[in-house]
């Protein structure tokens, strides 16, 4: 299944989007398609055997959209592939980063062509404006504007400044004329009848003016002089355009994280060869380059140290302040900066494969996928529009039978047209989902995708791994306790066994036999139980290393070793028994310490009135001696990988709406069962993989962190759609004169342009606010 990302060219509101995706979707082969009006794009799923980017993008066009296909975001090779900008764009390095660069090139011509329009708009505005109300307003004009003699100066000279802002603004005329065409009537439609229905009346009056002149009929000539309505057309294109300006500019800012993100990718590099330096592009890198990087400089790919030892600024990937000591060994990652000290480094992940990329891929898709919540949304705007115009041709029809005028009948009419915004309903929820993800990026927490935003502000429960979530994931020795050999002799047999073993408790082992010189013997048929323990033959002998589930499978358990284990466990301290020949030889307890602020971070998840668990494959006696250290309610012990995975589904069939939080691969399948899956610390790149929410950051406050985004997030949406469809519940009928009868209340053409554009910035700046929204450090 093929994935591929476009840029789409004329949309302006959620019928435009929803006419789009029906189009796509239309099309065989496509699997899913997501359409967002903030962003202009379009993300969609689709098998290359039945399909290929040609017949996606002629479907587009079809509805009367523009489109191409964002370099380097699938869909074959981007090499000759018509971009945003008409040229043809060479094969790309780094796809996520190309294609984050390709939207905000298209998103700046867009702000760019906007605001060329206004500004012709305005200077042509202005005078129409000047003119046509001047002679009411007592303003001064000339001579040849003044009196009935010169009514046909008068009206032809307005509908000569009119032209200008009829043409710059063609593309609502063209773009509401076909989704007329194509039966998808979207907010251009509704602006182009409402702007031509009042041109037409205006060139119909110079008519009946003309006329009049000729026949020295002075109250025709009066009557229609007042009727023009050109001012108003005028008025309402360039109301209109000032608030698409303005929505483009506030729109542009709610991407402002991700850009940030793209500001910071390195564009250059010192490279060593043949022991001398070298300043090269990072785009000319290769695995295996060892580079040189200094105090305040950024890491330009992702790799390890060779030699040397800095401290690194990580804040801008993962939200933590404090910078981290790094030396010979550590992994570091591009884009982070050099606050002291420098060091020699192996470059390991280029283009799309560093850090900086995936985040930003992330990111990026997250912003243009859909949450649930958003097809009210979409049901709505499927028949609004034309619904409006229903309502339109309605009030001019019954305001003619009620005995009005054409003039205020017409008013009415177009006002109903011009005040019903679709725009700030399909606003709503992906300028809040951009901003919001944004914001997590920038807090190093990755939202993979809208619906995951949605479903983490809607938990009610949340279990948590310990090793690695709860505690720092590094164990260490605590106690040997030989029984039948001596200390040093079981320490060599544990490492000969455990350093074939990736647990964090055989790393443990390994470091304390290694710190204290150990050698190992060489194991043969080794092998691993599932959440018990490993296994091997050393010298023709079998030996076990494990818990007290692997002795009792073996018929090695004794009350003496439980009684042991029970002691240990009560201390924290998890105890590794270790067998040889079918005796048990001893033991080996190691103690995960907890980490600093899992306590604090802990108070926080009860504060949001989440129902909190472990669930960790440890004994009950050291589960529950770590819960009583960090406030926990309940432990799930002695758990297996599936274990844990039916403790989610337990949950979920009780009605809780579960998440899941941890590190290791034995998390995976109940991070892909839970609601929302959250991977801590960066993870495995199973945990990754299977998990909703990926934090950079270690520390478990991150989460409560992405609780609280995520459920400011959801108020936002739901403050956005209420107001896009109250807005609408309210100004239509006031627009259509239901209460002029009774209190004399109704609405210009003019003012409903203006309050329809500001509706859409209203929804956008009221997300925007998510920027600022007090989340407290990870």
């Amino acid at each position: 299944m093929e994935k591929a990302k476009y840029n789409i060219g004329g949309m302006h509101c959620s019928a435009c989007s929803a006419a789009v995706e029906r189009a796509v979707h239309k099309l065989n082969g496509v699997e899913e398609v997501a359409v967002n009006l903030l962003t202009n794009s379009m993300q969609v799923s689709y098998d290359e055997e039945k399909l290929n980017p040609a017949d996606i993008v002629q479907a587009v066009e079809q509805t009367g959209y523009s489109a191409s296909i964002m370099p380097g975001s699938g869909g074959g090779s981007a090499e000759g592939v018509t971009t945003a900008q008409g040229n043809s764009a060479p094969p790309l390095e780094n796809p996520a980063l190309a294609g984050e660069a390709a939207r905000r090139d298209f998103a700046e011509k867009e702000r760019l062509d906007m605001l060329h329009r206004l500004q012709v708009s305005i200077f042509f505005c202005l005078p129409l404006f000047y003119l046509s109300m001047g002679h009411m307003m007592g303003w001064p004009l000339p001579a040849c504007f003044l009196g009935l003699e010169n009514a046909l100066i008068f009206g032809l000279t307005q509908f000569l400044l009119l032209i200008p802002i009829l043409a710059v603004n063609h593309r609502y005329f063209s773009s509401g004329w076909k989704s007329l065409v194509h039966k998808s009537p979207n907010m251009d439609a509704l602006i182009a009848l409402g702007s031509a229905a009042a041109t037409l009346y205006g060139i119909y009056a110079l008519y009946k003016i003309g006329h009049g002149l000729g026949w020295q009929d002075w109250a025709m000539v009066e009557t229609f002089s007042m009727d023009l309505y050109f001012e108003s057309a005028g008025t309402i294109l360039t109301l209109i355009s000032l608030g698409k300006y303005l929505e483009a500019k506030a729109k542009s800012k709610t991407s402002s994280a991700i850009s940030a993100l793209l500001d910071l990718t390195p564009q250059e590099a010192t490279r060593i060869r043949d022991g001398q330096e070298e300043r090269v592009r990072v785009e000319d890198l290769e695995v295996g380059d060892i580079l040189m990087v200094r105090t305040g400089e950024a890491v330009p790919v992702d790799g390890s140290i060779l030699e040397g030892q800095a401290a690194l600024d990580e804040s801008a990937l993962t939200g933590e302040s404090l910078p981290l000591a790094k030396g010979p060994g550590d992994q570091v990652t591009g884009a982070t900066l050099v606050q002291a000290g420098y060091f020699r480094m192996r470059a390991e992940k280029l283009g799309q494969d560093t850090t900086l990329a995936k985040i930003i891929a992330l990111v990026e898709e997250a912003s243009s996928s859909k949450a649930p919540i958003a097809k009210i949304a979409d049901q709505v705007s499927a028949v609004f529009v034309p619904a409006v115009m229903a309502i339109s041709l309605v009030t001019l029809v019954v305001w003619l039978v009620l005995g009005a005028g054409l003039e205020q009948a017409l008013s009415m009419a177009i006002a109903v047209l011009v005040i019903s915004c679709p725009c700030a309903m399909g606003l709503a929820t992906p300028t809040a989902i951009m901003v919001g993800t944004g914001r997590g990026a920038k807090q190093g927490i990755l939202i993979k995708s809208a619906q995951a935003l949605e479903s983490t502000g809607g938990l009610t429960s949340l279990l948590l791994d310990k090793t690695g979530t709860i505690t720092e994931g590094k164990p260490q020795v605590t106690d040997l306790v030989p029984l039948t050999v001596s200390e040093s002799q079981l320490l060599q047999l544990a490492y000969s066994l455990e350093k074939l073993s990736e647990h964090p408790l055989a790393a443990a082992i390994v470091q304390k036999a290694e710190a204290e010189g150990i050698t190992s013997f060489e194991v043969e048929n080794f092998g691993q139980e599932a959440g018990q323990g490993i296994y091997g033959e050393i010298a023709g002998q079998q030996v076990l290393a494990g818990n007290l589930k692997l002795l009792e499978k073996s018929g090695l358990a004794s009350p003496d070793l439980q009684a042991e284990r029970d002691r240990l466990a009560q201390e924290g301290k998890t105890p590794l028994f270790f067998a040889r020949g079918g005796e048990v030889i001893g033991l080996i307890a190691v103690a995960d310490v907890i980490k600093a602020d899992s306590a604090e971070a802990i108070a926080d998840l009860k504060g949001l009135g989440l129902k909190l668990a472990m669930v960790t494959g440890d004994n009950q006696q050291t589960a529950e001696a770590i819960r009583r250290k960090v406030g926990l309610d309940q432990v799930v012990a002695d758990v297996l990988p599936q274990d844990k995975d039916r403790e989610v589904a337990r949950l979920q069939l009780d009605g809780e709406r579960v998440g899941m939080v941890g590190d290791g691969i034995n998390d995976a399948p109940a991070l892909a069962r839970a609601d929302c899956g959250i991977a801590i610390g960066a993870g495995t790149d199973v945990a990754i993989e299977s998990a909703d929410i990926v934090l950079m950051s270690s520390s478990l406050k991150a989460v409560a962190t992405a609780v609280k985004l995520s459920r400011a997030t959801l108020r936002v949406i739901k403050q956005n759609l209420f107001w896009a469809l109250i807005y609408n519940v309210i100004c239509i009928p006031v627009a259509a004169g239901l209460f002029y009868p009774a209190f004399g209340l109704k609405l210009s053409p003019m003012l409903a342009a203006l309050a329809m554009s500001f509706s859409s910035v209203f929804v956008v700046t009221n997300a925007l606010r998510l920027r600022y929204l007090p989340l407290g450090k990870n």
